[in-house]
């Protein structure tokens, strides 16, 4: 088989989009905190809107994307869906969105209900990425997904018809192994190839055990997404072993391919993001191809829907 460059349509599946003069994301203030994990946030701080994505998109075939939520202060949730209702559509730019409702808070089923009252939105994301060093978790505790309160929220997602996503580090793969069990009816999306954050040879194995844990389950699909992180070398073999080995785990049926733009501007290029995408899955079919640029992403955040 003669292996061809992807040249079809692309839908990004996860990127984010921010105006600061909103003063809704503390996390990207000098004054915010940042995670060592990000490494420096200079770059991100300033504002990224559709036209900036646009131009960073421009010379792909990106016919749509994913919003995921940017980390809103978490006392207006509802107000970043708001707020990306009045951007312009005309190009299916961030025309789906993944929200926050502050599962597991006092009131998170009332902003679940409302969140859900909003066509564009097709899912809700948690953050559950605990490592054992404070300096690199994003999370506060290592077993929210544990919590009682936070499981009963969760549990309602299926009757809006909305898919949960999260970030994890490997450390969490047995307990998104345990939530994809107990919800079978519930799609769950892992984010940034469930993140494999250590780079020891120790921790790589950990992040390899991890992803086939959880893709033990038919109710998760993973997102091949800011594959570069936490790679200080980037080279295209250490890209290349991280996608492949999603591949293998997921399949192509279950598994998306995304950005995460503009965080992932701290390691690549838009561009470079997707030329990699396109020369390590050169050798998979068309229709496998198709697949994984666009047809999943299309299915799973229902672009074929009128909104």
């Amino acid at each position: 088989m003669t292996e061809r460059l992807y040249s079809g349509p692309i839908i990004d599946a996860h990127h984010h989009l921010w105006d600061l003069t909103m003063g809704r994301h503390k996390w990207l203030m000098p004054s915010g905190g940042e995670v060592e994990a990000l490494g420096g946030l200079d770059a991100l701080r300033t504002n990224y809107l559709v036209e900036d994505f646009r131009a960073d998109s421009a010379r792909q075939r990106v016919v749509g994307s994913v919003h995921i939520e940017a980390l809103w202060d978490r006392d207006d949730l509802v107000g970043e869906t708001r707020w990306l209702e009045t951007l312009d559509k005309s190009d299916n730019i961030a025309s789906r969105y993944i929200a926050n409702a502050g599962l597991g808070t006092p009131g998170a089923a009332a902003v679940l209900e409302e969140q859900a009252s909003f066509p564009r939105v097709v899912g809700v994301r948690e953050i559950l990425s605990w490592h054992p060093d404070p300096k690199r978790s994003f999370a506060t505790r290592s077993d929210i997904a544990e919590d009682p309160a936070w499981r009963a929220d969760l549990a309602l997602l299926p009757q809006h018809g909305l898919i949960f996503e999260l970030m994890m580090y490997p450390y969490q793969a047995a307990m998104v192994s345990d939530l994809a069990r107990r919800y079978p009816q519930l799609q769950f999306v892992v984010n940034h190839c469930g993140s494999p954050i250590d780079r020891d040879a120790d921790g790589m194995q950990r992040w390899r055990d991890g992803l086939v844990t959880i893709s033990q389950h038919e109710n998760v699909a993973l997102k091949i997404s800011n594959m570069a992180a936490y790679d200080k070398d980037r080279t295209e073999d250490s890209l290349r072993a991280v996608a492949m080995h999603c591949l293998d785990c997921f399949g192509v049926a279950r598994t998306m391919l995304a950005t995460d733009y503009p965080v992932a501007r701290l390691q690549m290029t838009y561009d470079a993001i997707y030329e990699n995408f396109k020369q390590i899955f050169a050798p998979l079919s068309q229709d496998e191809q198709s697949a994984l640029f666009h047809d999943n992403a299309a299915r799973m955040y229902r672009f074929d829907e009128a909104v």
